[in-house]
């Protein structure tokens, strides 16, 4: 059967009206992230049909086009968000000081600057970028149109030290118990936390930061509890899997899932795109604060053990973006980690990025050989991530 067929058994009385005493208009657009071409495991690959292995993947589904305006006085408009941002960040800042340069701001003649949360400056992220471990490929944002600096490699940075500032301060605490807001890289491609004071310089730690204005309501959800086991989000116009399935899956096998997934009558679901899936985020919570996932308790998530068998633990989910990064590019895809965002560091397991994080796994492995620890920080694998299933509420 083709997809995007309603079952007729839905009331299209009932629809309309939880739609028009919900909904409006769409306050929070997601931004496509951009992907145009298609990918195997390990290759570029031709664009799947339905039925064939990788079929619904990120290109298959095409969102709101990137669109900007360049207004000709150090900011742009974002088309489709309505937000204003700055075009030059200028030089790196501590957290605190990112407030008083907004406060204090007439960028384009406007007095209204703030600093953005995660969920605004995430809109900016795109997926045809492409980063190779610490060494700048291509950037993760619209150089056409936002400068965005490298590390500074003759200070001893790293090219990829060049994070962004958001006002989205973790709940919880990582590494050892720093307290850690919430960052973009736009360099290589992630959400992480990052610690507000830096020990071993024994200083604030200082980030570049992007200004912002407009919609006020961009990033706010407006969950609705179908009764059916969905969940719609009447701010996107996305409608969620309430609860995952409780099993792990490799990457292809997340894609076939939520193509051949049916529910609520409803046969057009797929696995959603990074930047839909970080929208229902829930910063406000973490498995440290609230002993829960880092999402609305709207949805059930399943609790797992970490890898040295501990509980109170949450899954990473898996979304259909490939994240082009390391020797072999095409390998691994973007997740968000509802749960603590875990590395092994100095042979200690610990929160090292946040609940809320957004990484990526290689796509496929045996399943034995898993989870493993990679990187400076010792981030924890599982390739055998979840998922949440997504479909676009057509009305």
């Amino acid at each position: 059967m083709e997809k995007r067929i309603k079952n007729t058994l839905v009331t299209l009385g009932m629809c309309m009206a939880v739609w028009y005493s919900a909904v409006g208009q769409i306050t929070y657009p997601i931004v496509d992230t951009g992907v145009t071409e298609f990918y195997s495991n390990n290759n570029v690959i031709s664009a799947p049909h339905s039925g064939d292995d990788f079929f619904g993947q990120d290109a298959t589904y095409t969102g709101n086009k990137p669109s900007y305006t360049d207004n000709g006085d150090g900011t742009i408009t974002d088309n489709v968000t309505g937000l204003m941002w700055e075009k030059d960040m200028g030089e790196k800042v501590s957290f605190e000081a990112s407030f008083v340069k907004a406060q204090n701001s007439n960028l384009g003649g406007h007095s209204d600057w703030r600093v953005p949360t995660i969920k605004e400056l995430y809109s900016l992220i795109l997926f045809t970028g492409q980063v190779k471990g610490a060494k700048s490929g291509k950037l993760f944002i619209d150089t056409d149109y936002f400068n965005q600096p490298l590390g500074n490699t003759n200070s001893g940075e790293r090219e990829i030290d060049a994070q962004t500032w958001s006002t989205t301060a973790y709940v919880g605490r990582t590494m050892n118990g720093d307290k850690t807001i919430f960052g973009v890289n736009f360099v290589d491609g992630r959400i992480k936390g990052y610690p507000k004071f830096n020990k071993r310089k024994n200083r604030k730690n200082t980030m570049y930061f992007r200004m912002v204005r407009g919609n006020t309501e961009y990033g706010k959800n407006n969950f609705i509890d179908n009764g059916d086991g969905t969940v719609s989000d009447y701010a996107t116009g996305l409608m969620w899997q309430k609860a995952d399935d409780g099993i792990g899956r490799d990457w292809e096998a997340s894609l076939a899932y939520s193509e051949h997934l049916e529910l609520a009558g409803y046969s057009d679901w797929r696995l959603p795109n990074a930047k839909e899936l970080q929208s229902i985020v829930d910063y406000s919570r973490s498995p440290q604060t609230t002993n829960s996932p880092a999402i609305n308790p709207i949805f059930s998530t399943s609790e797992i053990n970490d890898p040295e068998g501990n509980s109170g633990q949450y899954p990473f989910f898996w979304t259909s973006t490939t994240h082009l990064d390391g020797v072999n590019p095409t390998s691994g895809a973007v997740y968000v980690a509802f749960g603590e965002g875990q590395g092994k560091m100095r042979n200690q397991l610990m929160d090292v990025h946040g609940a809320g994080c957004q990484r990526s796994d290689p796509k496929s492995g045996s399943k034995n050989k898993y989870p493993t620890y990679f990187g400076p920080q010792g981030d924890v694998r599982y390739v055998y991530n979840y998922v949440r299933s997504v479909r676009t509420i057509e009305m």
